[in-house]
Order: C-alpha cells, then structure tokens, then sequence
C-alpha cells in the first residue's frame, strides 16, 4: 500500500507560481512513476506530468511544457510540481499519483492505469 498526501494548493492571481508537494509513505520503492494529475470543474481528470523513480526520465503533456516543473527527492519520499505563468484555466484540484512497477515499460497517460491517489489540493488561479 502506498499513501499520498497533497500540498501547496491555494489561491494564486494570474501570473502568479505555486509549488505542490505530495509525501508519500508506503511501498513506495516498488513504484515506478509518480505522477500529478489535475481535474477541473465538471472536465474529466487529466495528465499534468510523471516522473520515474530515478528522476532521470520525465513526462509533460505538451500544453503544460515550459510552465509547469515535476521533481522528486527520494530522500524525503516527495514529490513536487513547481507551476509558474498560472493562468485561470489551471484551476483545478490537482492530485498526486503513483503507478505501480511490475511489468511497466512506460508511463502511462491515462489514469486507470495509476493505482494510488492522494485526495488533492485545490488550485484557485484568479483573473
């Protein structure tokens, strides 16, 4: 079993940066990726980004590339998403996500595919 507790979440102005962070505890070392997703009033949840466990291969969906930033540090079992230029279409509870290793060859976009979930922090970003 893997726990996940979001952070950071608030109400920013438009143009403004927020820094997420998700702890997580639990078999975390069988994880392969961890990953953020978000989900915006009445749209369905969607892929923000993903990062593998050794921080060396990392995945934006590509409308998000260049304003938003996934790390990790494995030392502190977190994971971090660093937004930056937030506009009022990012508003959205964000959540954390942590797929599991066995058989994975990818990271996958879809979140059926992501077996844990923390239970999100709203992002408020106003014009």
């Amino acid at each position: 079993q893997v726990q996940l507790v979001e952070s950071g979440g608030g109400l920013v102005q438009a143009g403004g940066s927020l820094r997420l962070s998700c702890a997580a505890s639990g078999r975390i070392f069988n994880m392969y990726a961890m990953g953020w997703f978000r989900q915006a009033p009445e749209k369905e949840r969607e892929f923000v980004a993903a990062i593998r466990r050794s921080g060396s291969n990392i995945y934006y969906v590509d409308s998000l590339k260049g304003r938003f930033t996934i790390s990790r540090d494995n030392a502190k079992n977190t994971v971090y998403l660093q937004m930056n230029s937030l506009k009022p279409e990012d508003t959205a509870v964000y959540y954390c996500a942590a797929l599991p290793g066995i058989g994975r060859t990818s990271v996958p976009y879809s979140e059926y595919e992501w077996s844990y979930w923390g239970k999100g922090t709203l992002v408020t970003v106003s014009e």
